[in-house]
């Protein structure tokens, strides 16, 4: 079994949640959160601020942990279990640029109900209500601007 670690984010911007639209070859592939690899040296949250950077174009924030998920999928050599730490960010825009070189093919922020609806897999959509619950927990205190 091959161990993988990613870090990822649930970015949040006037109460609307940033999702990416991924397509290889004309195959859906889905609404996703942006996450990735963790590289050498580097700890979990440089990789979530990193990676939502690289695969959106945006500069997000951190503001807290939500929780981890752990999956695992069939590669050709083996199979992959892989750890993914989620943070709840904040952002300051609404713009987002797609990687394409990933094959992300849309991007954009969209309503709470919409994102469930829209996002691909059920562990994101869990992260996906824990952050947001997180989220309004913090503007009912004022904490979050």
């Amino acid at each position: 079994m091959i161990e993988a670690t990613s870090c990822g984010g649930l970015v949040i911007y006037r109460g609307k949640i940033l999702l990416l639209y991924k397509n290889y070859n004309n195959r859906y592939e889905g609404w996703v959160l942006p996450k990735g690899t963790v590289e050498e040296g580097e700890t979990h949250e440089a990789t979530a601020l990193r990676e939502v950077k690289e695969e959106a174009g945006v500069d997000g924030t951190i503001i807290d942990y939500i929780d981890r998920t752990i999956y695992s999928f069939v590669v050709p050599e083996d199979t992959v279990s892989k750890e993914v730490h989620w943070y709840l960010m904040k952002s300051h825009s609404y713009d987002s640029k797609p990687q394409h070189e990933e094959y992300f093919r849309d991007s954009g922020y969209y309503k709470y109900h919409e994102a469930y609806h829209l996002l691909k897999f059920d562990n994101e959509r869990l992260i996906l209500e824990r952050g947001y619950n997180m989220y309004r927990q913090l503007k009912r205190e004022g904490k979050w601007e």
